[in-house]
This record gives C-alpha cells, structure tokens and sequence, in this order.
C-alpha cells in the first residue's frame, strides 16, 4: 500500500496537534504546581465558585486550606482554589500620588472633570508651596548691589 501525499500531510498535522497538546498540558501542570506551591497564609484567593478571601492556613496533608471571606471561614479542597490574587509576600502598593494613570478609568457616576479639578489643584498647591519656598530662600541672602561695577 503506497502513502499518498495528502495522507502523509495528514498524519504530519496529527502529529503536530499531539504534539502541541502535550506540550500545553505540561505548561498547565506546571503552573498548578507553581499556584499550589504558593499557597500560604495571608494570600488573597480566588476560588474557582467565584468567592474571593483570604487564606487563613493550609493543612498539607489532608489537602485543605482555611480561606476568610467577610465574616465567615470556609473550608475548601486545596484544588479549589483558582488563582492567587495577591500573594502573601507581595509589596504593599505605594501611596497615591493624586495623579492619574493613562489607563485610569473614573469610578462609575465620577465626572472626568472632577477627576481633572482635584489634580489641577494638587498640582496649584505644589506650585504655591514651592514658589513660597524660593521667596523664603530670597529673603534670606543677603543683598549685593548687582548694578554697580566692581571697584578697584
């Protein structure tokens, strides 16, 4: 029985998708891995329902993890958990500087005008206050008589 061209093109394909299967699989079980390794008190989780909280312990050997969510505590499998929204040793985020971003987006009823308004006037208060700076450093050199010529 001979191969024929689009049979050998066809098998070829197969073997390709077979082979990108396996490979997505791989990188799927490996960043489960990663996500279970994670796992530790303090993180912020979603779980897979939907229901964020905040993992409160992990108890390795019957694989459940204690998750705060409000006032109540559940009790969850650890595969339920769905991904770690903020982990536990993550950096606190810094303070707002009252500027915004370029993907800053107004709070839902929040006029982009307003938004606008407080940064112009944050921006006039630092302009005050430095101006007020420099005349405060004016005032303390002392004087010297610019226009006249050195004597000799």
């Amino acid at each position: 029985m001979a191969l024929d061209p689009l049979s050998i093109v066809m098998f070829g394909l197969i073997a390709v998708l077979i082979f990108f299967m396996f490979r997505n699989g791989k990188k799927r079980q490996a960043a489960q891995q990663e996500m279970q390794n994670n796992l530790r008190p303090g993180a912020q989780v979603m779980l897979q329902s939907g229901i964020f909280g905040t993992i409160e312990s992990v108890d390795e050997e019957e694989n459940r993890v204690t998750v705060r969510s409000g006032d109540s505590s559940i009790v969850v499998h650890r595969n339920a958990i769905g991904q770690i929204v903020t982990p536990a040793d993550a950096p606190a985020e810094s303070a707002e500087t009252g500027e915004l971003a370029p993907d800053d987006d107004p709070e839902f009823g929040e006029r982009v005008s307003e938004i606008k308004n407080d940064a112009a006037e944050d921006a006039a208060e630092a302009e005050q206050s430095s101006t007020e700076a420099v005349d405060a450093a004016e005032a303390e050199a002392p004087k010297t008589d610019e226009g006249d010529a050195p004597k000799a």
